[in-house]
């Protein structure tokens, strides 16, 4: 049951877009905040945490804008409150070691050298103009863009760019591993 709420929450997060664009050609935006609201609300009671209460709060200013005024554009703004969490997560550890990354890291590997501390704290700059980037697309599609080309890009293509640069670095972490080992 503990693993469940936060799957659970990971789920609606991945489905969010699409099932904001399936449900806006049936329902009016006032009603599709509604499970943004619940979702806020879940997370909210579920954590702790300064950082996923806030994003908490967030989606729930998202969600009453949208009820409120009766629009869709404040649904379509919740991937970019998630990229500027993201970000603001990633970046702070930045400036407080160790990095998002390094954490993750030593979990794996306790006694991590002082290179992969250093490779650690870049992968961590990556994300960081990943969330960038990425939030800045979904801020585009968002306000620029054809709800299908909102959807598109929020609930499938930037997850590909994500699973891509989880891909891309793997491939050099164990390029740096051998070169460590063998340098």
């Amino acid at each position: 049951m503990k693993f469940l709420r936060p799957a659970l929450l990971g789920l609606l997060s991945l489905a969010y877009p699409p099932l904001v664009y399936l449900g806006l050609g049936h329902f009016e935006p006032r009603w599709m905040a509604l499970p943004l609201a619940g979702m806020a609300v879940v997370r909210a009671v579920a954590t702790r945490e300064r950082v996923w209460l806030a994003a908490a709060v967030g989606a729930l200013a998202l969600a009453a804008s949208s009820m409120l005024g009766n629009h869709a554009l404040p649904l379509k703004l919740y991937p970019v409150l998630v990229n500027t969490i993201l970000l603001a997560v990633f970046a702070t550890s930045l400036a407080y070691p160790p990095s998002v990354i390094e954490r993750l890291a030593r979990l794996r590997e306790p006694e991590l050298p002082a290179s992969g501390v250093i490779y650690t704290r870049r992968v961590t700059q990556v994300w960081c103009g990943f969330f960038v980037l990425n939030g800045g697309i979904a801020l585009f599609t968002a306000i620029g863009a054809s709800d299908e080309t909102w959807a598109l890009y929020n609930g499938l293509i930037s997850y590909v760019l994500m699973g891509v640069l989880f891909a891309v670095e793997w491939v050099v972490r164990q390029q740096v591993r051998a070169r460590r080992v063998h340098g």
